[in-house]
């Protein structure tokens, strides 16, 4: 029989101090101050479990083999938990290495947020094995497990989402369980084929053997949590970026599996647009990177078959449709999507590698000109369709001088304003997460405003660590 493990006080006493802050307003799915106390010291046990039906057919939720230890102490609050995942799962990292996610629990709430990792896209030898130079893949060399800490400000300081104190940002996920889904294989969570990519500078070398695995990890997630947390009341599905498109594409089958009593989703710029199979680049200009991903990520030998059968409505043929399908099939969720007019990332992701006039443009502002023209095309037409939706809100700022205006959600909500309205990105998640009637629409048309800010020394900063 093992030996019992010493009480820490600080376990017990930390959550106490911070108690009052997570308490000052009462949401659906809060303990009471009584409960909260027996969580401390008999923390409360999956409640939803997976069921058999569950564990078979198509991507099914898969449990760590018995006697595998995932690491995970349910009485540890206020804390991050690295939480390993066994092969038998179906989670990999891209490089073939154990896949790993993390957990800060707290006492006081079911609630839950479940946050999605940004961080680029790949679908070659460049772009997938880290090599310098390229927009490719975040964590190549796969997941540490120390990957939450406090100095790692592309992880767990980047969104105020998952930081509990947050300097200048308040929001009420502050105050859940927070999951953290690190990003590691290249395919916005989405894909699912092994890929064998060689080395265009040394064919002689070994190829990478890279695993675009993301739909397997987010399920085995999604096992996890359920088999092991109770289940939320309200529950976010989040992130920015690869993050905020794996929201967008896993949303439903998180939400139907783990059945929160409300659901909600905010996309921070990653937009997946409209384009049609057989359709005009010209007209679509997202259609030459679908085009490429659908074979390079195996979209449509698994995961895309998938996706539509939990979400009806959903045309295999225009991927644009998510946000409607999602808006028709889940109509007690409220949900957003968010990104800058003049975001130079994801547009980059999006254009740069498929259009000749772009590739050999002269100079570097004719070639800003050729992405953001035919960003404009697609935001314009995603814009115009979440207007129409009630329950799918749509928030379209112009700049912001950090991230080459990517992603409005990170470091902090400020300065992601829409000030021709005197609306703020605070506006917009609020009525995401506390709102009635149909979401908040908001579009800025003039960068003006925003490129007459002064200088900030904070951005300057952390533009260097991103």
């Amino acid at each position: 029989m093992p030996a019992a493990k010493p009480f820490r006080l600080s376990a017990f006493v930390l959550p106490l101090l911070l108690l009052p802050f997570a308490s000052l307003r009462a949401e659906p799915g809060d303990y009471s101050v009584w409960q909260t106390m027996i969580n401390l010291v008999s923390p409360p046990a999956a409640d939803s479990p997976v069921t058999p039906a569950q564990r078979l057919g198509p991507y099914p939720l898969l449990a760590n083999p018995a006697g595998f230890d995932s690491g995970f102490r349910p009485g540890s609050y206020y804390a991050w938990q690295t939480v390993q995942l066994a092969p038998q799962t179906g989670a990999v990292c891209g490089n073939g290495s154990p896949y790993k996610f993390f957990v800060n629990r707290v006492p006081n709430t079911r609630n839950t947020i479940i946050y999605l990792e940004g961080g680029g896209a790949c679908w070659d030898y460049p772009s997938c094995s880290g090599q310098g130079g390229i927009r490719g893949a975040r964590n190549p060399n796969g997941i540490p497990d120390d990957y939450m800490a406090l100095l790692n400000p592309g992880a767990s300081l980047v969104s105020p989402f998952v930081v509990r104190l947050h300097p200048w940002t308040r929001v009420k996920t502050q105050n859940w369980n927070m999951v953290y889904v690190p990003y590691c294989t290249g395919d916005i969570y989405s894909g699912d084929r092994v890929a064998i990519y060689q080395d265009p500078q040394n064919p002689e070398q070994q190829p990478l053997v890279w695993h675009h695995n993301g739909l397997r990890n987010v399920r085995a997630v999604v096992g996890w949590l359920k088999d092991n947390l109770q289940r939320p009341t309200q529950m976010l599905t989040t992130g920015c970026s690869a993050g905020g498109a794996g929201s967008l594409t896993n949303h439903a089958a998180i939400r139907q599996d783990i059945a929160p009593d409300r659901g909600f989703l905010i996309d921070d710029s990653g937009p997946v647009f409209s384009a049609i199979a057989g359709s005009n680049p010209q007209d679509y200009p997202s259609l030459p990177l679908q085009g490429f991903i659908r074979q390079a990520w195996g979209l449509d030998a698994g995961p895309l078959p998938y996706l539509q059968s939990r979400l009806p409505g959903l045309n295999p043929n225009d991927l644009g449709t998510l946000y409607p399908a999602l808006s028709a099939n889940l109509p007690g969720d409220r949900m957003g999507h968010t990104h800058f007019w003049k975001d130079l990332n994801y547009s980059s992701y999006s254009y740069e590698r498929f259009y000749p006039d772009i590739i050999n443009a002269p100079d570097q502002a004719t070639k800003h000109a050729l992405i953001h023209g035919r960003w404009d095309v697609d935001t314009g037409r995603l814009r115009n369709e979440l207007a129409n939706l009630s329950n799918f809100g749509g928030y379209f700022p112009q700049y912001r001088a950090v991230n080459e205006s990517h992603c409005t959600s990170i470091i902090e909500f400020a300065n992601a304003d829409i000030q021709e309205q005197n609306l703020e990105l605070d506006d917009f998640v609020s009525s995401v997460l506390d709102g009635s009637g149909p979401v908040l629409d908001a579009s800025e048309t003039s960068d003006q405003a925003d490129r007459q800010k002064p200088f900030n020394l904070l951005y300057y900063v952390l533009d260097q660590l991103l």
